[in-house]
């Protein structure tokens, strides 16, 4: 069963928690019982009678399933109307770009496929481009996924279906062979299923903050990613936001900076709009740590622009807020909406339960924290205008791989790279001996898996070619090239 405070109990473990710990120290809630009957492990093992891993290659398609044009329009729902256009023309193309802004739509096919019921903090949109580098408080680089719009709690399946999917159509439009791709989705199951069972077999402490970045290559023995992660690392070293606001703001008469149009992507503000993102940064501190508060206190607020991000992002509203420091010095912040997840509708009928959110800008802060090794110190949250947005450091060192650029022999080192990274993510808030248990030593979990992702990604073909078909025909609007 999944409980409301998101732990999965086996009867065995509910019955121990129900105990009262021996001599004078009571059962304390919130942390385990002193005696415990059975393992989690032995419980792992005993879901595969329920759900054997073989059932895992499955995938029918719903009978009510919505075809994929009107499941573009539907999600387009709510955006900036005018920026739609480049949403769907960046979406349609190729299908590994369909599949990075259908999210709510797989979500849908999912919810008719076998789950487990373990629960876990997921992030909802696992694809394989949501995995990047970053800087941490110290300026270090840490890998680690970087995309939690939609992360909700929910099933650790849907995460690995989805990082496997997008593998196999990331090696499709790179030219790989099929049976490359194939490998590259169960290589990132098996990768992420002997995780698992390492972090299973460590101290709670070692687990959660297992594998160090600098150790993860040869974790996952993909030394053929080491000269593209190396070109990857010296790139986002100098995306900064000192070098961003170099090239996107200039002197003002007044000697302050502000940003300068560069349409569609960005563009400046009018004056009320600008002042209420402004604003907004007062009740976002509340949501910091106290300890921050000094750093953000010896900037100064300049200038706000609109600017357009991502691929299922494209037609939220977000901002890049400029501030600057007693030396001139930029900090820039992002504003960035806050949707309700698109996975929370198809969760209740397979027994995952969340409490409602107040604020879905909270929401996507704390699901990153509960996944991430480490976070953003500025990550917080707060509402503009009515609408929820989260707030985070816009250009901190990020950069990334493009799963789609790879050659064949890199693909299935990139899976088995980011497997072991959301079996980490996983880890935090699902126990690993409970998922290792079930996904087991061989490699059945990985071939059936692998052969679901061959499975949906045929799927997604098929909708990406309707969605060209559409824009063609002149039913839906798309812009290319932005």
């Amino acid at each position: 069963m999944v409980t409301a405070s998101g732990q999965y109990a086996t009867d065995a473990a509910a019955a121990a928690g129900a105990a009262r710990a021996g001599g004078r120290i009571p059962r304390v809630p919130g942390f385990a019982p002193r005696a415990v009957t059975g393992s989690a492990k032995e419980a792992g093992k005993a879901l595969r009678l329920r759900v054997p891993r073989a059932a895992h290659a499955s995938f029918e398609m719903p009978a009510d399933r919505p075809d994929a044009v009107r499941a573009v329009e539907e999600s387009n729902v709510g955006r900036v109307a005018e920026l739609t256009p480049i949403r769907v023309g960046r979406m349609a193309a190729n299908p590994f770009a369909f599949l990075r802004g259908s999210a709510g739509l797989m979500a849908h096919d999912l919810s008719g496929g076998p789950v487990t019921g373990v629960g876990a903090q997921i992030c909802g949109d696992a694809h394989a481009a949501n995995f990047g580098l970053y800087g941490d408080a110290r300026g270090r680089l840490v890998i680690d996924l970087n995309d939690f719009d939609e992360t909700v709690f929910g099933p650790w399946e849907w995460d690995v279906k989805r990082l496997a999917t997008s593998l196999v159509l990331a090696g499709r439009v790179a030219g790989a062979d099929e049976d490359t791709c194939r490998s590259a989705a169960q290589d990132a199951v098996g990768a992420y299923r002997r995780t698992m069972r390492l972090l299973a077999k460590l101290p709670a402490l070692d687990a959660w903050n297992a594998i160090a970045d600098e150790e993860l290559v040869s974790h996952t023995d993909a030394r053929d990613l080491l000269g593209t992660l190396e070109r990857v690392s010296q790139k986002a070293r100098n995306n900064t936001s000192a070098r961003f606001a170099a090239k996107s703001t200039e002197a003002g008469e007044d000697g302050s900076r502000r940003f300068v149009d560069a349409l569609p992507v960005l563009r400046r503000v009018g004056d009320a709009e600008a002042a209420a993102v402004a604003a907004s940064l007062g009740p976002y501190l509340t949501t910091l740590s106290g300890d921050r508060l000094p750093l953000l206190a010896r900037y100064s607020i300049h200038d706000v622009a609109f600017r357009v991000v991502g691929t299922g992002s494209v037609g939220t509203r977000s901002y890049v807020v400029l501030l600057l420091d007693h030396r001139g010095e930029p900090l820039v912040l992002q504003v960035k909406e806050a949707r309700p997840s698109v996975l929370l509708p198809h969760l209740p009928a397979l027994g995952f339960h969340s409490p409602a959110e107040e604020h879905e800008g909270r929401r996507v802060v704390a699901g990153q924290k509960r996944m991430q090794v480490v976070s953003d110190i500025l990550l917080g949250w707060t509402t503009v205008d009515g609408r929820p947005y989260q707030v985070r450091q816009f250009r901190n060192r990020k950069g990334s791989v493009d799963p789609a650029a790879l050659t064949p022999d890199q693909i299935d080192d990139y899976g088995r790279m980011t497997g072991a990274l959301l079996a980490r993510a996983h880890a935090h808030s699902a126990d690993p001996r409970l998922l290792a248990g079930y996904c087991g030593k061989n490699e059945e979990l990985d071939e059936a898996v692998g052969a679901f992702a061959v499975a949906y990604a045929d799927r997604s073909e098929a909708d990406h070619a309707d969605l060209v078909a559409a824009v063609r025909s002149g039913r839906i609007a798309a812009e290319f090239g932005v």
